[in-house]
This record gives C-alpha cells, structure tokens and sequence, in this order.
C-alpha cells in the first residue's frame, strides 16, 4: 500500500513537472524515486544488488541492450543513465497516474502483436531520440523469461538501430527473477547480480546483436 501511495505521489510530480522542466529533470526525479524505493526494498526484502562495470558506460548516447526477467530492472536501468528512453508495450501508458507519468518520460510505445510496424517504430524514434542526446534501452527477448530458462532469442532491433546511429551497443545481464519473482508479490532476499559489458561497435545489425546476446548469454552462466 505504502509503494502504490507513493508511485501515485511520484507520478503526479513528474506530471507536473513536465510542464514546466525538461525531460532530462523530470527523469532524475524518477530516478531519485526508483533508488530511494529499491533501497527500501532492500531494508523491508533483502533484497539488493551487486554492480560490476559502471565503468563501461559512455558519456555520449548509446544502445542499453539486456535480458529481461523482472520489473526490477525496468526501474533499475533507467538510473543508469540520464536523459533514457525505454521501449516499452502501449499498455503501460493507459495505467492510471503510473502510465500518464511514463509517457512524459519519451519513451517509444509499441505494438507487439504488430512486429513489422514496431521494428519500424523502433529504428525511427529510437534513433530521435540518440540524435537528442537520449540512450536508447531495449529488452530484445521482447518479454520476461524464467530464470531456469536462460537468456531468449533477440529479436534484431537492438544491432538495426546501433548500426544506423552508429552508437555502441552496452551489453548488461543480471539475474534479477532469482530474487524478484514475476507476477508474484513473493520476493527471495539476496542481492541481484548486475553485469555491464564493454561497448560493442560494428556496422553489421546481425552480427551486433549476436555479439550482444552471446556476451550475455556467457555472463547469465557465470552469475548463476
């Protein structure tokens, strides 16, 4: 009760906000929300996490590439780096107060049951929003897997609009579900592990996304 009270809270400040700052703001104030909510968890939970190659991250905008598993890193990466844009289901955006927020936040809103139409969408905002300074994070498996299932197939996005932009792709892998259960308000206390790669250049969209999937696919084996 008292996270939904303070996500309500939150979501009506970055609405306001909107109005009178740039995205750029409004986004650290989430950011601020996100950290101060996941380090509650940590206190009320257990549970944690442990960060290795911060180091990797550009200051220039860049593809955040990463497997997908939990809610947790749908807050968590956006921290990361300041102005993202997430790609993220339309869904979300029709959430009362939580969705009105997010989409102060420029993210790019697809179709997933239209794949031609959204990789379009994909490569044509996404690559707006590089060219405004933003980095662009992409979930490639294109949906939450299990733990005990690895890392999915990606879909090619992610080496599309690196290649066209010609911005690097930056690889993470965490194991976020082991702790942080999907769809289920059951959490295990631990610390999730959070690996950030080196960045991955090249001109070819197959072969940076190979190169990105298979880094991340040797990391989730060492992490687990």
């Amino acid at each position: 009760m008292i996270f939904l009270l303070s996500l309500v809270c939150v979501s009506l400040v970055i609405i306001c906000a909107s109005i009178f700052f740039s995205v750029q703001t409004v986004q650290y104030i989430g950011r601020v929300w996100i950290l101060f909510t996941l380090k509650a968890l940590k206190v009320i939970c257990g549970i944690g996490w442990n960060i290795k190659g911060v180091e990797n991250i550009p200051d220039t905008p860049f593809i955040m590439v990463s497997n997908h598993q939990s809610p947790w890193e749908s807050f968590f990466l956006q921290t990361l780096f300041l102005p993202t844009s997430s790609i993220m289901k339309r869904e979300i955006l029709i959430i009362p107060f939580f969705g009105w927020a997010i989409s102060r936040l420029k993210p790019i809103s697809i179709n997933r049951k239209l794949k031609v139409e959204s990789l379009r969408k994909v490569i044509e905002i996404g690559g707006q929003r590089i060219r405004e300074g933003f980095a662009v994070l992409i979930f490639p498996e294109g949906t939450r897997e299990k733990p005990e299932d690895g890392i999915g197939r990606f879909a090619n996005s992610c080496g599309v609009l690196a290649s066209n932009e010609k911005v690097p792709i930056i690889p993470i892998c965490h194991n976020s579900g082991k702790y942080w259960l999907n769809k289920s308000f059951n959490k295990k206390s631990g610390d999730i592990d959070v690996r950030i790669g080196m960045p991955i250049f090249g001109s070819d969209p197959k072969q940076l996304t190979e190169e990105a999937h298979a880094w991340i696919v040797k990391t989730y084996t060492k992490i687990n």
